[in-house]
């Protein structure tokens, strides 16, 4: 994948903040289908409350607002299988990797078997994985 000539740039987007009560959630979500349909290389990160966008079950008949929560199901069918969970930031909401949604990819060189997209990783992976990048936008 180029663009432009060059190669293509990775970008991690970094959701901090819980799915409802601001727009933060909503939009970064838009914005990283929209980076994959231009074939960009890119990887997600959740910490701090945004580890709840990831939650099983989300109820949002209470607030009025429109759940939101199953367009990350078609992660995997935009090719975003890189998903990265803060472990502190679960672990501090009284939560584990099995609170989460399902998220899973195919991988075509494996017979389209389905592959988790999640990891949990911690504050140093996490560090490192923001070196690895050419642009970080956070949520």
């Amino acid at each position: 994948m180029e663009e432009g000539g060059g190669v293509t740039k990775k970008f991690l987007y970094v959701n901090r903040r819980a799915p409802y009560g601001s727009i933060y959630a909503l939009e970064s979500l838009e914005v990283v289908l929209i980076g994959a349909a231009f074939e960009q290389d890119v990887s997600l990160a959740f910490i701090d409350d945004g580890v709840y966008q990831l939650k099983k079950g989300q109820a949002t008949d209470g607030i009025g607002m429109k759940n939101f929560s199953p367009t990350y199901n078609a992660l995997g069918d935009y090719d975003i299988n890189k998903i990265y969970v803060d472990k502190d930031s679960l672990e501090q909401r009284g939560l584990t990797l099995d609170d989460l949604m399902n998220l899973t990819w195919e991988d075509e060189n494996e017979n389209y078997a389905e592959k988790p997209s999640i990891s949990l990783v911690n504050s140093e992976e996490l560090a490192a994985l923001m070196e690895q990048q050419d642009v970080v936008l956070s949520f």
